[in-house]
């Protein structure tokens, strides 16, 4: 075994979701990090910053979160697996790269740490604010996937899911990690790395002199070529055609485009979509959470349980692609839903979208701890009457 696989971690160990975010990133393989620093995720490029050198890997504090975003797409059309970290600010200033990271297809990972906003908000306090950012806050119509963990464990088995993500769709991937289970100190376990799935990028299995760098396979994602491997093509944020030729006077290279971008996601959205059910058999009410929220939720529904109300837990992990089936088939089980978050009002909408005729409760949180137990149990036997 070299150095640089030694330096990977197995075993247990004790670790923050920032650090265990880091890990999951090195051990999904990757070797780019570009960031810039800013609290809550301060810690996970600080984590890079001292083992990508130890795995053969590059870390660089960029200027901003413009070029830091910048330079994750420059390093994975260099053949990297890259990463950036940051918040709510930051997260606003890489938008409009983000979408060009979408429309050349570049396969990457955003954390996104998330404290209380607007603006500089509550650099130290935590939120759920930027979800329904993660989805639309760039430009055009276009599709992204977000993951969202709720133990430390997660932030480091998700980590290895968004890289494996990005690469076999070609997109941006989002970890959506409110700021306590980023700063949160939980046991995580790193299995061998043969046990560890990874997916990487499809390379081409054309001549170079046929090679058109956006041309789907039957999957809706084309194969990778990258700087270096004697390919010769172009990549632009233009509306572009098979070829990377900008077309941008073209309507139909517009919707050819354009919806293959939103279909490789939606139509893999069944593959993609990951939720955990607890209880939901019986349930007559159903609290739907995510992030540090679910745990507070599980609390919650346990109670509900021992007080003898029929209550259930729908967790979501993924949250774009949202779940939006596997929320209205529990909606149609349950007489009414709970949905508990720490902001004033983003996924409940499509929560209440997907549930039609079902009524949906929400309960708000804004700048402090996340609900206890017993908040969220006292909405469960509100809706019970």
């Amino acid at each position: 075994m070299s150095e640089k696989n030694k330096a990977i971690l197995t075993g247990r160990h004790f670790f923050s979701g920032d650090l265990a975010c880091a890990e999951g990133a090195l051990a999904a393989g990757c070797r780019f990090f570009g960031g810039y620093p800013i609290t809550p995720a301060t810690e996970i490029a600080e984590r890079m910053a001292r083992r990508l050198p130890q795995v053969g890997g590059t870390y660089i504090q960029m200027e901003d979160e413009i070029a830091s975003i910048a330079a994750v797409i420059g390093a994975s059309y260099a053949g990297l697996k890259a990463m950036t970290a940051t918040s709510g600010p930051g997260f606003s200033l890489m938008q409009e790269n983000i979408g060009l990271a979408v429309m050349t297809e570049a396969p990457c990972v955003i954390v996104n740490v998330m404290r209380g906003g607007p603006s500089t908000g509550q650099p130290t306090m935590a939120g759920q604010q930027d979800v329904m950012q993660a989805k639309w806050g760039s430009h055009g119509d276009y599709e992204i996937i977000a993951l969202t963990p709720s133990t430390v464990q997660e932030a480091f088995d998700l980590t290895i899911e968004a890289f494996n993500y990005a690469e076999a769709y070609r997109v941006p991937v989002m970890i959506m990690m409110d700021a306590i289970v980023g700063h949160m100190w939980e046991r995580v376990t790193i299995p061998p790395a043969d046990q560890i799935k990874i997916v990487n990028r499809k390379k081409p299995q054309v001549p170079r002199e046929k090679y058109a760098p956006f041309k789907p396979d039957e999957d809706l994602v084309p194969p990778m070529a990258v700087f270096g491997d004697g390919y010769h093509f172009h990549a632009t944020g233009l509306t572009h055609d098979e070829e990377g030729r900008p077309r941008t006077e073209s309507i139909k290279t517009q919707q050819t485009l354009v919806q293959r971008l939103c279909d490789k996601i939606r139509k893999n959205a069944d593959k993609i979509i990951q939720i955990r059910e607890t209880m939901l058999d019986d349930a007559e009410i159903a609290v739907v959470a995510y992030g540090i929220e679910a745990r507070a939720a599980w609390s919650a529904v346990r109670k509900a349980r021992n007080a003898g109300i029929k209550a259930g837990l729908l967790r979501l992990i993924t949250l774009w692609p949202f779940p939006e089936k596997q929320v209205a088939e529990v909606a149609k089980k349950v007489k009414t839903i709970v949905v508990p978050e720490m902001n004033y009002g983003q996924l409940v909408r499509e929560v209440e979208r997907a549930a039609k005729t079902t009524p949906v409760t929400f309960l708000s949180k804004l700048g402090e701890e996340p609900h206890k137990p017993e908040e969220i149990l006292e909405a469960i036997k509100g809706g019970k009457h």
